[in-house]
């Protein structure tokens, strides 16, 4: 199937998340964040204090998924990037989480390995946004003792949390 996958939560959000594209689950659902990925990252936001469904909007860099679940190409990223920035603009969040290198390096335009970035606030076009491990990535390497992955990226979205419910 080659479902177009736009976005899903509130147009209304405060955060914004994104990813690099849609995977199976997105495809046949037709929405980001929904499978294996999408779950673990909405168990993290919930311990970490967000709420999801009212407070976050969800999209990925590449609307449709990849040819056999490849990393989206150069090319393909440079055609859909003006579709992703309309999409922020459209949305208008204080603050944005880009999940993985692809999403943050799409919106950072760095070079660096997220290992450098990932739990650092960066203003850019007067939004704070974050990148943090991507959700798959934790799949791979689940443990949960501190200063790994899992735990990292929880301390990420709590740091998240502080901002998005400051008064």
């Amino acid at each position: 199937m080659k479902r177009l996958v736009i976005g899903r939560g509130s147009v209304f959000a405060d955060l914004l998340i994104i990813g690099e594209a849609p995977g199976a689950q997105e495809d046949l659902e037709g929405k980001p964040f929904v499978g294996k990925s999408g779950k673990l990252l909405d168990e993290l936001l919930q311990k970490a204090g967000i709420d999801y469904k009212k407070n976050v909007y969800f999209c990925n860099v590449i609307k449709c998924r990849p040819p056999n679940n490849r990393k989206p190409t150069a090319r393909e990223i440079n055609i859909q990037k003006p579709w992703l920035l309309k999409q922020i603009e459209l949305v208008d969040p204080k603050f944005i989480i880009l999940t993985g290198s692809t999403a943050m390096k799409t919106i950072l335009e760095v070079k660096d390995p997220i290992s450098n970035l990932r739990g650092q606030w960066i203003k850019k076009d007067g939004r704070e946004i974050m990148a943090i491990f991507h959700p798959s990535y934790l799949l791979r390497f689940p443990s949960k003792e501190i200063n790994k992955p899992y735990h990292l990226t929880l301390k990420d979205l709590e740091n998240v949390r502080g901002k998005l419910y400051a008064v």
